[in-house]
């Protein structure tokens, strides 16, 4: 795990929540973000940029953000990457499955664009300290 969080991978099929997220990270947080639109291509995109954190829409076609979690938790060369899910379904049951597994932390949608990237870093902090205990 990288010490400063700076490049996000960040997979959802809606490309105007995809805009404004990134441009939220990016003009609001400092971050550099590269996108994708599903599942498959977030784990070859991984591949490829080695992301220090991943963002996944939860519901997306081909391969939704859980089944996309846990093929990046089961791969070895990307198993150490923080995985945040989006979703609008937060209820108790819901996020105690997505916990179970392997989220890093979830965030709800609709989300606020100028607290985005807070919400990311805090996260991002809470697994680097839980990687360090």
């Amino acid at each position: 795990m990288s010490a400063e969080l700076k490049t996000i991978l960040y997979a959802d099929d809606e490309e105007d929540i995809l805009d404004v997220a990134t441009m939220s990270l990016e003009l609001v947080g400092g971050l550099s973000v590269t996108t994708c639109g599903d599942g498959f291509q977030a784990i070859e995109a991984a591949h490829r940029a080695r992301p220090d954190l991943i963002m996944l829409d939860v519901m997306m076609p081909g391969m939704d953000g859980p089944t996309a979690m846990s093929r990046i938790r089961a791969d070895p060369e990307l198993s150490d990457i923080p995985v945040i899910l989006l979703t609008a379904r937060v209820r108790g049951p819901e996020l105690q499955e997505y916990y179970e597994l392997g989220a890093d932390g979830v965030i709800s949608k609709p989300f606020d664009p100028m607290t985005l990237s807070d919400e990311v870093r805090s996260i991002w902090s809470a697994r680097k300290a839980k990687a360090a205990a």
